[in-house]
Parts: structure tokens; sequence; C-alpha cells
């Protein structure tokens, strides 16, 4: 049988050289000069651009000879964008890379191997080995960690000090805090579940609190009875605590980030990236973050990364240079202030301007036990179109919970090689 990962490659290889258009393949980026780097990324948010305008301003300091021209790509259109510049070899000196689309990079040879001069990186030890993993393909290194987003979660302090309440570390003190804290009189709840669009990361964590998923030769099996456990526990919230809010089975970030910041709900899951949201909404005295709780198997904390790679080698020093620079404390925590986003680099941990702020505690404490999204064939779709309808069925009464199992364990057999 082939490898799904091989094969994954050689589809996409056949849809770019036939989508590719005379008019992409026009599109050419200015002649190369000694000392300009340019830069494709995929930033939206005016935060975003205020961290890059950070971080250029710092290299220009530390490196006044080179000169770093940005290209914002909206994000669906990136890839189509870096296919055409490949094969018209019109590419750029680097690049924003994501580790879902490395597979895709690295099969159209878009992206230079970097493993040597990582290898020999000062700065290799302060980054983990899940940090790497993201960028490495059969042992080469295509890039560095640029920042990361790490789960966690946020509570209201200010409700849990008068509730004489400390942060929950299990399932079972996020259960006594949530119903503590719901009041329906004062459109108060426990908690914000999502259970819209999105909502199947957080379904996925709490399967793997209860160990519901078992991981196995890059496929994925269902330990049945703990599954339901976890749909159970997870349900239960909204069908029989009533915890959460009455619109939790079609909510999404939106609403959970405006229920949390409008104080409609106590707590919320999520990760770093919404902290600058948060925190211009709320003060310090009336939120803070801490570890997502822990399960009867499990406590679970993602971390996923977002990667600076080099596309052309026509000005390799340079574009080293430049994307190095994203792994240093002072480009890492203007980044963070600006987005929210959390440093990759473990040497942030001793930064007085990370150990003084108490927000941050969580997330070094995250990064410590986090782990990446599994990386199976197939999983991102079963827990789109599978896992998370199974779910909402459940929520709004239209199965139990044992029959939604069984439908996302059938599913999963058919979607997930």
């Amino acid at each position: 049988m082939a490898d799904p990962l091989t094969a994954s490659r050689r589809r996409f290889l056949q849809a770019a050289g036939a989508t590719l258009t005379a008019g992409m393949a026009a599109r050419t980026l200015p002649a190369w000069a000694a000392g300009n780097v340019t830069y494709w990324h995929h930033f939206t948010s005016q935060t975003e651009f205020d961290g890059l305008e950070q971080v250029m301003g710092d290299f220009a300091k530390a490196f006044p000879d080179v000169t770093v021209q940005q290209e914002n790509i909206p994000n669906a259109e990136f890839m189509a964008k870096f296919t055409s510049a490949v094969i018209a070899d019109a590419r750029a000196d680097t690049s924003m890379v994501t580790s879902d689309r490395l597979p895709d990079m690295v099969a159209l040879d878009g992206l230079v191997d970097l493993t040597d001069r990582i290898q020999a990186w000062d700065k290799l030890p302060f980054f983990s080995d899940a940090a790497w993993s993201g960028i490495t393909i059969d042992e080469k290194m295509y890039g560095i960690p640029a920042f990361s987003f790490v789960s966690w979660a946020y509570y209201r302090k200010d409700w849990f000090d008068e509730a004489g309440l400390a942060p929950p570390e299990t399932f079972e003190d996020f259960v006594e805090a949530a119903v503590k804290l719901t009041d329906p009189s004062k459109n108060r709840y426990g908690f914000g579940l999502r259970g819209g669009d999105g909502g199947q990361s957080m379904l996925l964590d709490v399967f793997d609190a209860y160990g519901a998923l078992i991981y196995e030769n890059n496929s994925i099996s269902v330990d049945v009875p703990k599954a339901v456990e976890a749909v159970t526990f997870y349900s239960d919230l909204f069908t029989k605590l009533k915890v959460a809010q009455p619109s939790a089975p079609g909510d999404s970030y939106r609403q959970i980030m405006e229920g949390f910041r409008t104080g409609q709900t106590a707590m919320v899951w999520h990760h770093t990236g919404s902290l600058t949201e948060i925190s211009d909404a709320l003060s310090e005295g009336q939120f803070a973050t801490t570890l997502r709780p822990a399960g009867p198997s499990a406590q679970i904390a993602r971390v996923s990364y977002l990667y600076n790679g080099i596309m052309s080698d026509r000005n390799l020093e340079d574009s080293w240079s430049w994307i190095a620079h994203w792994g240093q404390v002072d480009a890492a925590i203007a980044m963070l202030q600006a987005t929210g986003y959390f440093p990759a680099t473990t040497e942030v941990a001793d930064d007085a301007r990370i150990t003084s702020n108490d927000l941050y505690r969580a997330a070094i404490d995250s990064l410590a036990i986090g782990t990446p999204m599994p990386k199976v064939v197939g999983l991102s779709g079963w827990m789109r179109n599978s896992m998370l309808p199974e779910f909402q069925k459940v929520l709004v009464g239209s199965a139990t919970p044992e029959q939604a199992v069984d439908a996302m364990a059938k599913n999963l057999e058919r979607t997930v090689r």
C-alpha cells in the first residue's frame, strides 16, 4: 500500500501543476538586490501588523544594512501563490510556514534545508523537541519557530475570589466552580462552552483527557467506554448542570469571547492568541489565566507553532539573519506584547518581562507539558465533519452520548487511516 503522505504529496504536485495559470506565472518578484530580504506572511489583524512592525524595527537596529520587504498574502491564497512562485522561479527569500503546509511546501522543493545551520545555532537548546518536530520532515529541518499558540484557560478572578474558589486543577474542581458561579437570573454561567465551529478542538482535548482515543502506528481508534464518559461529562455541562450559556450548541470563537469579555461566563478555554483581546476588555484584577484542568487520564495542554523558513538560497546569509532574529528574546516578547502570541523559545522563562506578569505563568507551565495536535491523515476532517456534529446532537437532545460515540467511531474507521 502506498504511503499516505507520499500519495498526498503526489496529488498536491499534480494539482499544483494543473492549476498554475498564465496570470499567476506572470507575477514575478522585483529583481533581487544584496541586502534586501523579501518576506511572505499571512498576518491579518492590526495587532499582528503592530507586532511585525516591532520585530522589523528591532531587526533593522541589529542589521542596519539589511532591508526586509514584507508582503501580506491572504491565508486562503497563500499556498496558491507559494506554488506558482516556486514553479515560475519567482520565489520570495523567506516565508511563513505552518506545520500542516510543510509536507506540500517540501514536496514542491519550495524550502531550503536548514538542518546544519539550526544544529549549529546557539539558540537551538531553547526550543523543545515538539517545536522542532513541526518543521522537520525525514530528519531535515526547514525553519525556525517564530511564536506559539499555547492552550490555557481564562477565569474571572474577581468572581473566584468572591466565592472563595481557587483555579480548578481537575475536572472535578472545574465542575464545582462552574456550578457555584452559575446564576441564570443574572445571565451568568460558569463556562463558555464552544459547541459551534472550532469546538472540535476542545472536544478532542476532553477525549484525550479521558484517554478515549488510542494513537498507534499513525492511526487512531476509539476506546468506546471512555469516549462515552468524555461526551457525557462535556455535554452534561449544558444539558444537565446548565452551567454553559443557552447558545452553546452554536457558539464559536466570537460568541465565547464576547460572553467572557462582557461578564456572562466565569471560565473559557482558548489559547494565548486571545490574550490581547481579553486584556483590552478586562483588567488583571478581573481575570487571570491558568492551566486547563486535568481529566481522569491526562492533563492536556496543546502547543502549536508558527514558523519562518527560507524559500531561496540567493540571499542566504541575510535571510538566515532575518528568520533567526525571531528566535531572539526581544523579538519574541515584542510579538507577545502586541498580539498575545507566546514566544516559542523557553529562554524567555527567566526574562523579567515574563516573570513579572502572572498572566504568563500558565503559558510557561503549559509549554512544559504541552503536546502538539496529533499528526494523523484524515483526523482534522473527522473532527470537523463527524466528531463535532455528533456532539452537537447530544447538546440539542437528538442523540445520547452512546449514540454519538457509536457514530463517531464508525465514521473514524471510514475517514482516518
